[in-house]
């Protein structure tokens, strides 16, 4: 297992970690299987999507933001109940096909580190599994 640790900047963002998986991956012996990026926080995420238009980025921090408002009569006293709103909807993990040694995403995707209750340090876990 590998783990990413990220430092964060702003209280919402998204922080693109396909490169450091695709590098996770080369530095296995796995050719063939899974692989399964995990954050281990209640208030981040991981998700894939689009890596190419960076309005993309923007627009589903701006949806999540309407669908979990920071001020919302909230009863959780440490005032950060919108972060594990967004990470329960986003969820903390994703499982990619290795095939060939190469991930198989799609010609636009990108995997992604989303931070709801930033900045912080934050870690990735990232686990091969050979088939």
């Amino acid at each position: 297992m590998r783990t990413l640790k990220l430092t964060s900047h702003r209280t919402n963002e998204l922080i693109e970690i396909t490169d450091a998986v695709r590098d996770a991956v080369s530095h296995s012996e796995v050719r063939e299987g899974l692989v399964l990026v995990y954050t281990p926080h209640t208030t981040a995420a991981i998700t894939i999507n689009e890596n190419a238009d960076p309005d993309v980025v923007t627009d589903l921090l701006a949806g999540l933001d309407r669908i979990a408002p920071l001020q919302n009569n909230y009863r959780h006293l440490e005032g950060n109940s919108a972060a594990h709103i967004k990470s329960s909807l986003v969820g903390a993990s994703e499982t990619l096909v290795l095939s060939a040694g190469s991930l198989q995403l799609g010609t636009w995707q990108g995997i992604y580190f989303c931070e709801f209750d930033g900045p912080r340090s934050r870690k990735v876990h990232i686990q091969v599994l050979g088939a």
